[in-house]
This record gives C-alpha cells, structure tokens and sequence, in this order.
C-alpha cells in the first residue's frame, strides 16, 4: 500500500493507478476469448454428419471442406486439385506433423472425400481428422 505523506498539497501524484489497466486488459481478454472460436472454425456451410465417440482435436492450418455442391475448399478458400497440393506441400515443409482437418458435408459421395483425402496424403501429410457434430441428447 502506499503511504501518504503530510509534506504538503503541491506535490504531483507519483503513483500509478494499475486498477483500470487490468480492467481494460481483461474486458480486451473476454473479447477475444468470446470471438476465438468463430475464427477457428470454416465459414463454409457444411452440414457435418453427427456421431456420439467424437474426440476434440487441436486447430489446424490445414481446415479442408467438401461442400454439398462438391467444392473443395482448404482455408476458406475454392482450391483445384493443384492448388490443393500445392498448399499442403507448403504446411508440410513447414512443420512435418500437422494435421488436416477434414469437414465433408453429409451429402457428399464418400468417393469425393477421398479423392480429396488422397490429394492431401500426396503431400506427405500423414495426420487426418474428421469433422462431426455431436448429436443433441
């Protein structure tokens, strides 16, 4: 605690009042944690299949998404097949253990899927996940 001292009223305030910095600082903190979310997870609407055994799995830079009108997407954006491998050469070079995320809508052919699958595993990329909804009890 500090101390006041009885020298006099002229003297300039020394101290600094920490109390609205940690305010600010943890309204700032509460943005982000409520905003993080959003952007970890692809805009793309994808109607995900649902399943009860699914396992939390960390954030990726490799999020791919096969949508119900069969476009495939990595990072929010429309890749071809080249793009597609080339950009998962690019993740792979740069750290040899990522993972790729995969989020296929429920109406997409299994044979689309793998397709996909198969360009990303041409990368040397060797970890998959797959995206599920868990079902509402």
């Amino acid at each position: 605690m500090a101390a006041k001292t009885s020298s006099g009223g002229d003297d300039a305030i020394s101290e600094i009042n920490v109390v609205p910095l940690v305010d600010i600082v943890l309204v700032v903190l509460i943005i982000f944690m409520v905003t993080a979310p959003a952007m970890i997870k692809p805009s793309v609407e994808v109607n995900l299949p649902s399943a009860a055994s699914g396992d939390e799995t960390q954030p990726s830079l490799l999020q791919v998404a096969v949508t119900a009108d069969g476009r495939v997407q990595i990072n929010n954006q429309d890749v071809t097949e080249d793009a597609a491998r080339s950009i998962a050469l690019g993740e792979f070079e740069r750290n040899p253990e990522v993972q790729a995320i995969i989020a296929a809508d429920r109406e997409v052919d299994y044979g689309a899927v793998i397709q996909v699958l198969d360009w990303i595993k041409s990368a040397g990329i060797k970890n998959f996940a797959v995206t599920t909804d868990r079902p509402v009890l």
